[in-house]
């Protein structure tokens, strides 16, 4: 038989208006009595009857995020700090994989799931503004990411322009000149955007040097993998690169395992430089220079949003940039 919330009161010699305000979290509870009631709840392994709560109070104490990719560090990154971020506000984070799949977005952002969550934090990657404006009527939701910035919904970004252009900028500082550029796609495939607007960044700092764009230093990638850096970097060879700028560390460390392959020192003859700063960078042989986006404030930020439009819904959206920092490791500095 399931444990109820007299069995808990009996127990820790309270109220069962006690027990429940400890169990939704309520503040007016002293210390001493909050403490006796949680020892109670452990060792009655107490089960809260989360349909019954949604149906008393209309909410269910779960958020959605819904990125492309779990697969990819830096959302795998993401998701922890977001996790952290909700349970720090008492929510639970029910995490989906959209596969960057438009029909899976759909479902996830139209609230079909509505029933099972408070609100949704999305990474959109084939969704348009006008859909999501259209879906964002119902569903409490934060977007992450620089493809949609013109959309009435809250969104969450790092200016990804001035992160490539400020990477493109210290290989230039450094005396390259010949700085390859791996990680365009075509429009319909950029991953989240990111293509678009890193390649802006990077043809940016090179105008702004008086160094020309040249085309046959640029590779476009299928994904933003190690695999595709690694190819990438393997055909640029022929081209003589001092220098190269991969759109994302995954790219970054593929292309390090190319010239690896191949011979080449980094950086005394090719440095490499990536963005989003993953762990695995930091152990890659050399270890890798990169962009690192703020993501535990990206995490922060998309909770803090969501939290007050569920708490206060508002039509007004909101749109915060966080900010980077540019990490010079050995790829780019020498030991």
């Amino acid at each position: 038989m399931p444990i109820r919330l007299r069995d808990v009161a009996d127990h820790a010699g309270v109220s069962v208006k006690t027990v429940s305000n400890v169990v939704n979290g309520y503040e007016h509870v002293s210390a001493a009595t909050r403490e006796r009631v949680e020892a109670s709840l452990a060792e009655l392994d107490y089960r809260a009857n989360v349909w019954a709560r949604s149906l008393r109070t209309g909410r269910s104490g779960v958020f959605a995020l819904a990125v492309p990719a779990l697969d990819m560090p830096y959302f795998a990154e993401l998701t922890r700090y977001v996790v952290q971020e909700a349970e720090s506000l008492g929510y639970t984070v029910l995490v989906d994989q959209t596969d960057g799949l438009r029909e899976r977005e759909h479902v996830i952002a139209s609230g079909v799931r509505s029933h099972l969550i408070d609100g949704l934090i999305l990474s959109p990657v084939a969704m348009d503004a006008s859909e999501l404006s259209a879906l964002s009527r119902g569903t409490p939701i934060v977007l992450l990411g620089e493809k949609i910035d013109r959309a009435p919904i809250d969104l969450v970004a790092f200016d990804n322009v001035a992160a490539a252009r400020t990477a493109t900028e210290h290989l230039l500082a450094l005396g390259r000149r010949r700085i390859a550029a791996i990680g365009y796609q075509a429009e319909a495939e950029a991953l989240s955007g990111v293509a678009t607007v890193r390649r802006a960044g990077y043809e940016q700092a090179l105008r702004i040097a008086k160094v020309a764009v040249d085309p046959a230093l640029t590779r476009e990638v299928h994904s933003y993998s190690r695999r595709e850096g690694a190819l990438a970097m393997h055909s640029l060879l022929g081209e003589g690169p001092d220098a190269v700028l991969c759109f994302n560390d995954q790219l970054a460390l593929g292309a390090l395992h190319a010239l690896s392959r191949q011979g080449v020192r980094v950086p005394d003859d090719v440095a490499v430089v990536g963005i989003d700063d993953i762990e695995d960078g930091r152990f890659s042989t050399p270890t890798l220079s990169t962009i690192a986006p703020d993501k535990a404030s990206v995490a922060r930020e998309a909770v803090r949003l969501l939290h007050d439009r569920v708490d206060s819904p508002t039509s007004t959206s909101r749109r915060v940039i966080v900010g980077f920092e540019l990490i010079p490791r050995e790829s780019t500095l020498g030991r």
